[in-house]
């Protein structure tokens, strides 16, 4: 079974595709800068001619079984991996504000991918780890007759399930027997606590916005200080969410929103780089201890994504804050980035897995697949 996996961002289509059972990597890429000043990639379109000429390379169109797209938000109904129909693609075209950056792209690349390949194309959402979230930990404390439509929903459940299930593997224990802190931070960001197998809480709520200072989010803030940026500063609604979402986190604080660039600049001595920097880690933190105190402990913490998986200083100031639980690294794994990086004293291991999202929307669209046959 051969399983194409697109994600179709607004500025990039990144592909890959997937030989079963072998879980091996056929061909795979990205398509960047899709409408950008001198782009030679104007339109989607034209991005997944691009990316079909690039796999015709490899393997026909025709054998490709199936498509698996990544889709940010399924609202409160559609969460399981689910077959794109026209009728369920107009009810997640209702949740585009939720997800304003990302939502229109995935559905786009799905509408455009229909055109030319004509298989089964099942979404994956990346809210549907976290659909069964308990009631306490769902709930916003707002007049109960908007909690219907409004409710936390978390992000990232792709990347969080996938190294969950990767680092029950290296315990050799089932993950319905595990509890995991899991730190997806890249520029976008979030933690998930997840006791046996499923998630019990996750930084992120209903938007994105919610949660950890993020490269240009960001994150926890008091809600009435959007009151304040419109009438106060007067800004209108839709800069004050364009601020919160582009122009906010690390790039606000500093500048920058890449952890690469921060890091050099506080080298140099660059103070906002390195309160950016500070107010990162802080926030982490924060909600690192929260979760460890909501499941009562962990059997392991998990680092991944672009900051996760690459910023030891990171992980060293995060994990320095809970030496008083012996929580303790290992410095010398930590600065190679190894895939256990604690010392074997630790009362709880950490792990640093790199994510693949791709293959767990792989699986999951081939385990649809099956269980309709």
């Amino acid at each position: 079974m051969n399983i194409l996996v697109v994600n179709a961002g607004s500025s990039s289509v990144k592909y890959c595709v997937f030989s079963f059972p072998e879980e091996k990597v056929i061909t795979q890429g990205m398509i960047e800068k899709i409408g950008e000043k001198k782009s030679k990639i104007p339109t989607h379109q034209k991005a997944l001619l691009a990316m079909f000429k690039k796999i015709k390379e490899v393997i026909s169109l025709k054998k490709i079984d199936a498509v698996g797209h990544r889709i940010v938000h399924g609202g409160p109904l559609i969460y399981q991996p689910t077959l794109l129909t026209k009728q369920v693609i107009r009810k997640l075209h209702t949740f585009d504000d939720l997800a304003p950056l990302h939502n229109p792209y995935n559905l786009l690349g799905v509408i455009l991918c229909e055109k030319y390949l004509h298989c089964p194309h099942i979404g994956v959402f990346d809210t549907g780890f976290h659909h069964d979230l308990p009631e306490k930990s769902k709930t916003y404390a707002i007049p109960y007759q908007y909690l219907k439509k409004i409710r936390r929903y978390g992000f990232h459940g792709i990347s969080h399930e996938y190294v969950a299930l990767e680092a029950s593997h290296i315990l050799q224990k089932p993950l319905s027997s595990l509890r995991f802190i899991t730190c997806h931070l890249g520029n976008g960001a979030s933690l998930c606590a997840i006791k046996n197998g499923k998630s019990v809480d996750t930084s992120m709520g209903f938007t994105p916005l919610e949660g950890l200072v993020m490269g240009t989010r960001c994150g926890d803030i008091d809600p009435d200080i959007v009151a304040y940026l419109i009438e106060k500063e007067h800004l209108s609604r839709k800069e004050v969410f364009h601020i919160l979402e582009k122009k906010s986190g690390l790039k606000g604080l500093a500048g920058v929103n890449d952890m690469r660039d921060l890091l050099a600049h506080i080298k140099k001595g660059n103070s906002r780089a390195k309160l950016a920097f500070d107010a990162f880690c802080y926030r982490i933190i924060k909600y690192l201890g929260a979760y460890l105190a909501v499941l009562g402990g962990a059997d392991g913490i998990i680092f991944t994504a672009g900051i996760g998986e690459h910023a030891p200083l990171v992980r060293h100031e995060v994990l320095s804050a809970f030496h008083f639980l012996g929580i303790v690294l290992d410095p010398k794994k930590n600065q190679k980035n190894e895939v256990l990086i604690s010392k074997a004293s630790s009362t709880i291991p950490v792990f640093v897995i790199p994510t693949n999202e791709a293959l767990m929307i792989a699986m999951k669209t081939k385990e649809f697949l099956l269980k309709k046959k």
